[in-house]
């Protein structure tokens, strides 16, 4: 099989998600046990292992603490992208406060990588139809391309009727490529197979299953995307609500495991790469 898919990493700790924003404050994040060096570092050795490149999508705040991690990343050979600063979501900002996030968290990564930085992903996808003016926002902030419109219903997020596959988008004379996370389309619902909770949640074999049917039957590339966070089965288990230790505690100790089993059946590049109209 001749498709390349793309495989994206989103740099936060397991305290910044958003699931545990109610029990957890950005200010009280220094007080935290940080792990996201630890366990991005496993995911290195294993892309390192088994010769795939990624883009990782960095929290500025992450790269602002430990710059040396951000360093590492690009120095292996993979995309540094932008993540926004604290993982705010859009529609809880301003415009103005969503120009000068992504503005600092770019600045940030590209000061510290020496590269350009041209790819961002939303905290939680949270590009909606509430907030498409970000993508004109992030056009004029010189960025390529977008990962953030997830094509599903959701509670937090999501456009269920958006395109399920990299697309452009022109906006008030400006362009930018969007990378929606995969779906598979089935009984006229898309359902979302292709990383984090959901990667997770489904055996194996159904999300290989999925992934070569687009693949083959599609002939499009599959986006995944996973945390470091989801390879620390160590990582302390905070008191939250029902719904978020959900999400957030299922299966971990299954999520190396699944990694490996991807790089192995399929072959991934950069989301950057894909910029050539190839994708």
């Amino acid at each position: 099989m001749n498709i390349r898919n793309a495989l994206t990493i989103d740099v936060e700790d397991y305290y910044m998600v958003t699931g545990f924003a109610g029990r957890v404050r950005f200010e009280d994040w220094p007080k935290f046990e940080s792990r996201v060096a630890m366990s991005t570092r496993r995911v290195l050795a294993l892309l390192s292992e088994y010769g795939v490149k990624a883009t990782f999508f960095v929290l500025g705040w992450v790269a602002e603490n430990d710059p040396r991690l951000v360093r590492e990343i690009h120095s292996e050979g993979h995309e540094v992208a932008c993540h926004g600063y604290n993982h705010r979501l859009i529609y809880d900002t301003t415009p103005d406060e969503f120009r000068e996030d992504i503005r600092k968290s770019k600045r940030i990564l590209e000061d510290i990588s020496g590269g350009a930085v041209s790819g961002y992903r939303a905290a939680s996808y949270s590009v909606t139809r509430k907030t498409l003016w970000a993508l004109d926002i992030l056009m004029e902030e010189g960025f390529l391309y977008d990962s953030s419109i997830f094509p599903i219903h959701h509670d937090r997020y999501g456009i269920p009727d958006a395109c399920r596959f990299p697309y452009e988008i022109k906006r008030n004379g400006g362009t930018l490529m969007e990378f929606p996370p995969s779906t598979l389309r089935l009984l006229g619902q898309n359902l979302p197979i292709a990383g984090g909770g959901y990667l997770r949640l489904l055996p194996s074999w159904l999300t290989r299953a999925a992934a070569k049917r687009i693949n083959s039957k599609e002939r499009k590339p599959v986006i995944f995307y996973i945390h470091p966070w989801e390879v620390d089965e160590g990582q302390p288990r905070l008191e939250v609500g029902s719904l978020s230790a959900f999400r957030h505690y299922t299966n971990i100790k299954s999520t190396s495991a699944k990694l490996e089993g991807l790089m192995r059946e399929f072959r991934f590049r950069p989301l950057s790469a894909f910029l050539d109209g190839n994708a």
